[in-house]
């Protein structure tokens, strides 16, 4: 399955690159495209977010009132949610495109060759021999990449080759070689600027997320008559540890990343920078727009 989207992201970044003729800006315009192709699903996520938040102190109501009686309380859930038009299992398509582009990507960053240039695999692989015969180090992993780096010895070995111009991908960007895997270059502190930057505007983000659900949980509901809490202190810490694992959880696919980036070529962690940055940018502003519609 990642394969195939790999195919598919392949040609629209083939596309960027036929015009821009420099890997690293085209995988930012890529990046870009991918973005606002999404946007309608962001903003129904925005939505979705907004309105967990908002259905939350219901839902302590509920599950306290019903404490003793959990057959009835998960019938007043499921009703609340039917009520909202919201399904329990919302969050998790939002998870699913995530990690189907985590690992499409990634296929693709490192195979750039097979599914952006769509150079045949046979072609591949004569390269690949092509350069163990002579004696230069080939990578088990990423292949591709140093097919790239040794262009110009493939192609004074094959000069009727009708495909091996298509390996003369420009990686230079801004003086960073985005062919580099940090992994293979502990020495080189270059390697290591793109994560960092990743790094920090993942914790932008999620610290962005954080903000916006704590303004909708730091109030407990209250009862009109008495002006007493609805749902005690203990109960509502048990409740609020279930949407502290859904915090925890947030960090996950970052963590995850970083430790992808590290093993991956450089061109991959600055597709998850750059979305990232858009990411920060999409929030700030549907959120005003929700906001704004909401009021």
């Amino acid at each position: 399955m990642f394969q195939f989207f790999a195919n598919i992201f392949g040609y629209l970044l083939e596309f960027v690159y036929h015009f821009i003729n420099n890997y690293g800006l085209a995988i930012i315009f890529f990046t870009i495209i991918i973005k606002i192709l999404f946007i309608p699903f962001s903003v129904k996520q925005q939505k979705t977010m907004k309105k967990t938040a908002k259905i939350q102190e219901k839902m302590k109501v509920i599950q306290f009132k019903y404490k003793n009686n959990p057959e009835k309380m998960n019938q007043e859930v499921m009703e609340l949610y039917k009520t909202e038009k919201m399904s329990p299992f919302s969050g998790c398509l939002t998870a699913i495109i995530q990690v189907v582009l985590l690992f499409s990507i990634f296929y693709l960053v490192r195979s750039p060759l097979t599914y952006m240039q769509k150079i045949p695999t046979e072609n591949i692989n004569n390269y690949v021999t092509q350069l163990q015969e002579s004696g230069k180090s080939v990578s088990n992993v990423y292949p591709e990449i140093d097919i790239i780096r040794e262009y110009n010895f493939l192609k004074e070995k094959n000069p009727e080759d009708e495909y091996i111009d298509k390996a003369n991908l420009q990686m230079n960007f801004l003086g960073l070689d985005l062919s580099k895997v940090p992994q293979q270059n502990l020495t080189d502190f270059t390697v290591y600027i793109i994560p960092v930057l990743y790094i920090l505007s993942s914790f932008v983000s999620i610290k962005l997320t954080t903000a916006m659900q704590k303004k909708k949980e730091e109030k407990q509901p209250i009862d009109g008559t008495t002006g007493k809490e609805l749902v005690p202190e203990k109960q509502s810490d048990e409740l609020d540890a279930l949407m502290q694992t859904n915090k925890m959880m947030s960090w996950f696919m970052p963590l995850m990343s970083v430790s992808v980036a590290i093993i991956a070529p450089l061109g991959l962690a600055l597709y998850w920078l750059t979305n990232n940055i858009l990411m920060i940018i999409e929030r700030l502003i549907l959120n005003k727009v929700i906001k704004s519609e909401e009021e």
